[in-house]
């Protein structure tokens, strides 16, 4: 069975209509200044739908006043309303991230030239999140699982998908980024470390950052290939190796990426996402015996902090790689090709 997650669904035309105006002029005016600093139309997407929720919350239980109005009594009204409507602390914690960001936007921008935000300072930092939960059951792949799932779309020449999925399995990227690869990432000029990965040019990631990204190169290989070919058998002459269904010059979407989804949890028999792929990658390097440090730099993480959230491989498994037959034991070096 899917995944489900609650979500918080009070606003509708209707209400949008009677939010207060200037509440809607500061969220466009705030949204612009995010395009302008080049944030991702996914994450101003974001931000627009929950400030939508956020202000119908204000219109119907703050009499509609002003954001800069808020208090922190308001506030923590708004994030108890949404812990008794049954959502999530992930989610809680998003809406709050789109208000300290509008909230940020008011205390560092307007306050100089609006007088109205003369003295503003953002209170939402002040208030306590609640403590992150687990909503969902995890879905921990066996390499066996992900091999069949590869090899029956192989057979089945679903080859677009076969590498899609396996690039999520052996680089542990994010579903935008994998679409944001071109074909020129994996020119043979990107192999590095003998050959054992790509390196990817930049790539726009979470957070409005580029990256670098890393692929084990033998193992993605022979989806690539067929792919490729395919994509020539086809026609296909565009940038970007995963092409939009509707842009001849644009890539994938991630609507059409959420939907392979269904298929997949059926051809596994297991509740599939890809992210759960990215576990399935940090696991395996964690394994293989890559250094935490290493596995860190590949991601591209900024602390270690996310390397033990992504590590689904248990206490028990980690601390017996260094240990066998009653006594301590020195793990035999894997190389990448064997992971």
């Amino acid at each position: 069975m899917a995944r489900k997650t609650i979500m918080t669904r009070i606003t509708s035309e209707e209400k949008m209509k009677q939010i207060n105006p200037y509440n809607l002029r500061l969220k466009e005016d705030f949204l612009m200044y995010l395009k302008s600093v080049q944030r991702s139309p996914g994450t101003i997407y974001g931000y627009d739908s929950d400030l939508n929720i956020v202000f119908t919350y204000i219109l119907d239980n703050l009499d509609n006043k002003e954001f800069q109005k808020l208090t922190k009594r308001d506030l923590i009204g708004l994030q108890n309303w949404m812990v008794d409507n049954g959502n999530s602390s992930a989610r809680i914690r998003r809406v709050k991230s789109a208000i300290s960001s509008l909230s940020n936007y008011c205390e560092n921008i307007l306050s100089d030239d609006d007088p109205e935000f003369d003295g503003y300072r953002s209170i939402v930092r002040k208030i306590e999140n609640p403590p992150l939960q687990p909503v969902r059951d995890k879905t921990v792949w066996e390499e066996k699982e992900l091999e069949a799932l590869l090899n029956q779309l192989t057979a089945n020449q679903d080859y677009e998908r076969a590498c899609y999925v396996a690039l999520a399995m052996y680089g542990g990227r994010r579903k935008s980024e994998i679409c944001r690869f071109k074909v020129s990432d994996f020119d043979p000029d990107k192999l590095i470390c003998d050959g054992a990965l790509y390196k990817s040019s930049p790539i726009l990631t979470k957070g409005n950052k580029y990256l670098e990204c890393y692929t084990l190169a033998k193992k993605v290989q022979p989806y690539l290939d067929d792919w490729m070919n395919q994509r020539k058998e086809l026609g296909i002459d565009n940038e970007w190796l995963f092409p939009s269904r509707v842009d001849p010059n644009g890539h994938i979407s991630i609507t059409t990426i959420n939907s392979w989804t269904k298929r997949f949890t059926r051809m596994t028999g297991k509740d599939f996402y890809f992210h759960s792929l990215r576990h399935y990658f940090v696991s395996a390097l964690s394994k293989a015996g890559i250094p935490d440090n290493v596995v860190v730099q590949i991601l591209g993480w900024s602390s270690s902090e996310m390397f033990n959230v992504y590590n689904d491989n248990s206490k028990d498994d980690q601390i017996g790689a260094f240990f066998s037959n009653g006594d301590i034991s020195v793990p035999e070096h894997k190389t990448l090709g064997d992971i």
